[in-house]
C-alpha cells in the first residue's frame, strides 16, 4: 500500500474542506490516488467535498476585445503573482493589447502571439521589460479568437477576474448583455449535454450509485436513481439547462428564454483567472524571519 504522508492529507483537505481524519481514511482506501480519494469523500460527504475546488489561486486579469461590427473578437487571460500587479496599469494594458492582437492577427498559439510586434518591440520584449520593471513574473496564459455566427457580446466581472465572450444569433443587445452576465454568475461548463466531458458524467453516475447504495436503496432502483442524478447535474452545468438568473418566476431556463426571444447561442467562452492553476502558498511570517536571519548573518564580521 502506498504511504499516506501528512502532505498528501493536507493537500486533500485544502482541496475538499473535508475533516483531516476523513481525508486520511479516503487516501488509504484509494491507495494514495488523490482523484479517487476525492471521489470517495464526495460519496461520503456530498458536495461539501468539492466546495473548495473552485477556489482561484493565481492572480491576473481577463481582457475581451470585439471588433466594431461584433462579428470578430477575442478573449485572453494574463497572469501575475500578486493582486497588486493585477491592478497595475501597465500590466492591464499589455493584456488588453494582446487581446487586440489575437483578434487582428489570429496567432496560432501563445508562442506565436509572443512574437507579434507591439510598441517598439514585440509582445515578448514588452512583457520581459515589464517583468524587469515591476520585479514580478507575468505570463499570457491562454486565449480564444471567435468569428461569430451571430453577434458577439461580452461581460467582465470582479475586477476583470471573470470574462465572458458570447456568440448570440438573433435577440438584441439587452439579451446579449443579460446572457453574458448569467454565464459569469452561473459558470456553465458547456452549452448543452453534448459538450460535457463523458468522463465527468461517468464520475457523477458512479458517485450517485454509491451514495444510493450506501443509503440502502433497492438494487433494482440504483440505475434509475443514478440517471436522475446525472440529469440534474446536466441542468446545473449546461447553459441551456440552467435557470436564468433574472427569471421572474425563478423557473425559466435559458433554453426557454432563448425560444421565447427567437434567439440561439452559437457558443460562449468563459475564463476565470487562475482556473486550474495551483498557486504555491507561503508563510509570510516565516519568509520575513528567514530574510531577517539572512541579513543578520551578512552583518556578522568574518573571522580574521
Amino acid at each position: 500500500m502506498a504511504e499516506i504522508t501528512a502532505s498528501m492529507v493536507k493537500d486533500l483537505r485544502e482541496k475538499t474542506d473535508a475533516p483531516m481524519m476523513e481525508c486520511k481514511k479516503a487516501l488509504s482506501e484509494a491507495g494514495g490516488d488523490m482523484a479517487k480519494a476525492e471521489e470517495i469523500l464526495r460519496v461520503k460527504l456530498g458536495n461539501k467535498a468539492t466546495k473548495a475546488a473552485a477556489r482561484i489561486t493565481a492572480e491576473g486579469v481577463v481582457a475581451v476585445y470585439i471588433v466594431g461590427d461584433g462579428k470578430l473578437g477575442a478573449i485572453l487571460e494574463g497572469n501575475c503573482e500578486t493582486d497588486f500587479v493585477a491592478r497595475n496599469d501597465d500590466f492591464i494594458a499589455l493584456v488588453k493589447s494582446a487581446a487586440e492582437l489575437v483578434a487582428d492577427r489570429a496567432p496560432a498559439d501563445v508562442a506565436a502571439l509572443s512574437g507579434l510586434p507591439l510598441g517598439e518591440g514585440s509582445v515578448e520584449s514588452t512583457r520581459s521589460a515589464l517583468v524587469g520593471k515591476i520585479g514580478e513574473n507575468m505570463t499570457l496564459r491562454r486565449f480564444q479568437r471567435v468569428e461569430a455566427q451571430g453577434r458577439l457580446y461580452s461581460y467582465i466581472h470582479g475586477g476583470a477576474r471573470i470574462g465572458v465572450l458570447l456568440d448570440l444569433v438573433g435577440g438584441d443587445e439587452q439579451l446579449g448583455k443579460d446572457l453574458s452576465m448569467h454565464i459569469a454568475a452561473s459558470k456553465p461548463k458547456a452549452l448543452d449535454a453534448s459538450g460535457v466531458d463523458a468522463a465527468l458524467l461517468d464520475t457523477e453516475r458512479r458517485i450517485a450509485l454509491e451514495k444510493a447504495r450506501e443509503s440502502g436503496k433497492p438494487e433494482n432502483m440504483l440505475e434509475k436513481i443514478a440517471e436522475g442524478s446525472v440529469q440534474k447535474f446536466l441542468k446545473e452545468v449546461t447553459l441551456l439547462g440552467q435557470v436564468f438568473v433574472k427569471a421572474e418566476d425563478g423557473k425559466q431556463t435559458i433554453e426557454q428564454l432563448l425560444k421565447a426571444r427567437g434567439a440561439t447561442v452559437a457558443g460562449f467562452v468563459l475564463y476565470v483567472v487562475g482556473e486550474g492553476i495551483e498557486k504555491k502558498s507561503s508563510d509570510f511570517a516565516a519568509e520575513v524571519a528567514q530574510q531577517a536571519a539572512a541579513a543578520a548573518k551578512d552583518k556578522v564580521p568574518s573571522p580574521s
